[in-house]
């Protein structure tokens, strides 16, 4: 199946909506440190409801240690700078879906390394910034499922 990868997420309760977001479609959410909250903070929990036993999900120290793990897996960044709708991508399984943190979306570093096979985007009406992350999260995995004949993970 496919995999989410947050880059160092702040907001307790978009993680605990990927928990959930994973647990119903069979992705993985994998996490790069350093996260904005504690595993176990309350928010989490309660937008995670009860999918916590039900979903895969990964802690990793460093982006680097995340790409080696899930490698070697196509990446795609999405980012608000992204030269690509991400209906145009042909996802596979075992695509790597890498979102930013909150506040401020990816980093140039991250968007730059090498290991991202491109920068892909959502379309928003002009002017506005950015979309909530567990949101574009679920459209973006939902596509790449979709492309999947929404076949059940093995």
């Amino acid at each position: 199946m496919f995999r989410i990868l947050f880059f160092e997420p702040r907001i307790a309760g978009n993680t605990g909506a990927a928990i959930r977001l994973a647990a119903v479609t069979g992705a993985e959410l994998h996490l790069v440190e350093p996260l904005g909250f504690d595993l176990e903070e309350s928010k989490l929990r309660r937008a995670g409801l009860d999918y916590h036993d039900l979903a895969v999900m990964t802690v990793h120290p460093s982006f680097d240690a995340a790409l080696e793990a899930l490698a070697p897996s196509r990446v795609f960044a999405f980012t608000a700078r992204g030269e690509q709708l991400y209906t145009d991508v042909a996802y596979e399984p075992g695509d790597v879906l890498l979102f930013g943190p909150e506040p401020t979306g990816l980093p140039e570093q991250v968007l730059d390394d090498p290991r991202v096979e491109a920068r892909v985007r959502l379309p928003m009406l002009p002017g506005r910034r950015s979309m909530n992350l567990a949101n574009t999260a679920s459209v973006a995995v939902f596509e790449a499922w979709r492309q999947q004949d929404f076949a059940l993970p093995s």
